[in-house]
């Protein structure tokens, strides 16, 4: 069968494409693991087609790497890992080996693979002498939730910042008890980063030692405030989370901090006080997705919802002298009509029990949280993960980020 270089070209962009859009649904609130799959399959289609077209496959995809994106760079890194061909291996860490944001393609395409393929490849990084090959290494171990070894070790002993932190990630996703007191050891580190995953892998792992950085860093203003809220709140009881929620209310800056850990804290007794907060646009879907969080009710699906309100603006504006780019981080959310959220509360708070910790709907059993690992939205499916791993610590954390027909065979989907 002749190839075709347009078609194949068609199949290395829309493969590239397709993975940018699964890297968002990954933690986006519509998406369930169904949904995650069709798109995976559809990826996986394209890359199919790539495979087909064999040697001319492999060089379009390195064509690609000029434009330096990790959808790209994803593509092409899928076709060197399964062709082994080690120049290709070479042009694809040259690509972006060592760039943060590129990497996330390799990694991907690692994660991608069955662990059997990308093995010999994910052991090679991390026997590289450049910390970022080997944060790459590690991170592959940990996506597929494989236990690296003494490679650990040296992560933890590495002077280079970004891999020391992708170590103490890792410990936590792979459910390393015997590594606790090592993450303890980085609670006070100078690097964010370090600290922030330090803290929350000690609270996966079952402690609470990391709490009191993880609220710290709650209440700051950088990248990870919303992850720490949460990896809190889901390890500390119904009382306990109460208390922070009284004392962050006092913080009129710490708002969306305090409706994000609502959320978390699954107590029906806070859905009042979300209610009242739908009728503030500027938070009124961060409401909305905590109320669906504790209830599990899809607003979209009941008719609970309205239209954006008028007058209202989120994110850049088409005005070109608004120097504010930064986007909406709510904009996936639906908005809530809270009249009508009202009166639905009203008919079935009596299915509630207040002080007991809720998601979905359903108390934070394992039965539930194994439940909504199957059928539940991205963000939910994450929330049930970290709720389980917590229930039997050295358990490894479920990966809802990985290609969603794996997922569906782990869980008995298919």
């Amino acid at each position: 069968m002749p190839i075709i270089p347009v078609i194949v070209e068609q199949h290395a962009e829309e493969a590239a494409f397709l993975w940018l859009l699964r890297d968002d649904a990954a933690s986006d609130p519509h998406y369930s693991l169904s949904d995650l799959a069709k798109l995976d399959n559809r990826v996986e289609a394209h890359l199919d087609g790539l495979r087909i077209a064999g040697d001319e496959g492999w060089e379009t995809c390195k064509a690609t790497l000029a434009f330096e994106d990790a959808g790209e760079l994803f593509t092409a890194a899928v076709s060197a890992f399964e062709s082994g061909n080690e120049r290709r291996i070479r042009d694809i860490v040259d690509a972006g080996g060592t760039d943060p944001e590129l990497s996330r393609g390799i990694i991907s395409a690692l994660g991608w693979l069955p662990y059997p393929q990308s093995e010999r490849f994910v052991i090679d990084f991390c026997s590289s002498e450049v910390p970022e090959l080997g944060r790459i290494g590690v991170a592959a171990f940990a996506v597929h939730r494989q236990d690296p070894g003494i490679i650990l070790n040296d992560g933890l002993s590495s002077p280079d910042l970004f891999l020391l932190a992708r170590t103490l990630k890792a410990i936590g996703e792979l459910g390393k008890t015997e590594l606790a007191g090592t993450t303890k050891d980085h609670l006070n580190d100078e690097d964010e980063n370090c600290r922030f995953w330090a803290a929350w892998s000690s609270a996966v792992l079952g402690h609470m030692t990391g709490v009191p950085a993880l609220l710290k860093t709650s209440e700051g203003e950088g990248p990870f405030s919303e992850r720490a809220c949460i990896a809190a709140l889901r390890r500390m009881s119904v009382g306990e989370g109460h208390d922070w929620h009284r004392a962050i209310l006092e913080k009129p800056r710490l708002q969306r901090i305090a409706l994000i850990g609502a959320g978390a804290i699954g107590d029906p007794g806070l859905i009042p006080w979300l209610i009242e907060h739908m009728s503030v646009p500027e938070i009124a879907r961060l409401a909305g997705e905590s109320f669906s969080m504790i209830t599990g009710i899809d607003l979209a699906y009941e008719d609970l919802e309205v239209e954006w309100p008028e007058g209202f603006e989120a994110g850049p504006s088409e005005n070109p002298e608004d120097e504010d780019v930064e986007m909406d981080p709510d904009e996936d959310f639906p908005w809530p009509e809270p009249k009508l959220i009202q009166e639905w509360w009203q008919k079935n708070k009596s299915n509630f029990k207040s002080g007991v910790r809720y998601l979905c709907g359903k108390p934070i059993l394992e039965e539930q949280c194994r439940h909504v690992l199957k059928y539940g939205y991205q963000r939910q499916r994450a929330a049930a993960a970290l709720e389980l791993a917590m229930m039997r610590p050295g358990q490894p954390l479920f990966n809802v980020k990985a290609p969603g027909f794996r997922q569906q065979t782990v869980l008995g989907l298919k």
